[in-house]
């Protein structure tokens, strides 16, 4: 009885003071901030791109 409270014990410090997950997380956030800044550069060089669409079908009317 006194073992599989031991093994409990500890099996429930592990889960507490654990650090398995952290790279994953932290692999995640980076990915996220990576997806947002290539969102916020596309949309802004689509606008580059349409304004400069405009001007040449501007200039050739």
């Amino acid at each position: 009885m006194n073992n599989m409270l031991l093994n409990l014990y500890v099996k429930s410090q592990n889960l507490l003071h654990g650090e398995e997950g952290q790279d994953l997380v932290e692999y995640a956030l980076l990915i996220c901030l990576i997806s947002l800044a290539a969102i916020t550069s596309a949309s802004t060089l689509a606008g580059a791109i349409t304004g400069v669409f405009t001007k040449i079908s501007t200039s050739l009317a």
